[in-house]
């Protein structure tokens, strides 16, 4: 038997808790414990309606990585924040940018292009992060890090397109710990980018369910925790 919204409410209020009492302790172990660090909830495996119990708990950030299963949440919800963390196919760019104000995986000059011509279509500007394959493994999408000056340098050009920062996902392991060196290396690139380049890249989007934790330590600003925080389960 599924959870009624009742018993649905009462599950992510607890897991918020856990959850943001996690990030604090992460924050704190590292000297960080008044920078902000937004929880992004993944919402992909939940309806309109579980959306909106998510909100109701006071989660303003909301995360979807395919269009076709983002469309109906988006279009039915006024509230809130929506962050697109999936790879973007361009003709589907300009419904994208209509409902999502952040797109975490630009990941190619071609796509930052379209996002330009979308967002000065629609008379708006979205906050883009650069996806890297921080990993360097093959199945992962995302810019090599040699390459991510020359896609930043692209994006300052563009109308309509601002860049905040970067982002990745961490290698799957089972020890958090062992995907520490990747976050610690986006930030470092983070860095790097930011000398070379003037632009300001605050926001590093990385940790998902499994590692936020060491992601938060090695200095994420955002965290993508979907199946730790919004799975409905059973009763």
């Amino acid at each position: 038997m599924q959870w009624t919204d009742t018993e649905y409410k009462l599950q992510v209020r607890e897991r918020l808790g856990v959850i943001s009492q996690r990030i604090r302790q992460a924050q704190e172990k590292t000297g960080r414990a008044k920078e902000p660090v937004r929880l992004i909830a993944v919402t992909k495996y939940v309806d309109v309606q579980r959306v909106l119990a998510l909100q109701s708990e006071g989660l303003k950030d909301f995360g979807e990585n395919r269009w076709q299963s983002a469309s109906s949440k988006v279009e039915a919800f006024s509230g809130g924040t929506w962050h697109f963390i999936g790879p973007l196919q361009r003709n589907k760019v300009l419904a994208v940018a209509r409902h999502f104000a952040w797109i975490h995986s630009v990941d190619r000059p071609q796509l930052a292009d379209e996002i330009g011509r979308a967002a000065n279509q629609l008379g708006k500007t979205v906050s883009v992060l650069l996806q890297v394959n921080i990993s360097g493994e093959q199945q992962k999408s995302g810019i090599a890090p040699a390459q991510a000056l020359d896609l930043l340098l692209h994006c300052r050009a563009l109308s309509g397109v601002n860049v905040r920062g970067l982002m990745a996902i961490g290698r799957q392991v089972d020890d958090p710990e062992d995907a520490r060196q990747d976050f610690a290396a986006l930030r470092m690139l983070r860095d790097r980018l930011q000398t070379a380049s003037g632009v300001s890249l605050p926001e590093l989007s990385m940790g998902m369910s499994n590692d936020f934790d060491v992601a938060v330590e090695e200095g994420a600003t955002m965290v993508r925790v979907g199946r730790l925080l919004v799975a409905s389960g059973t009763s």
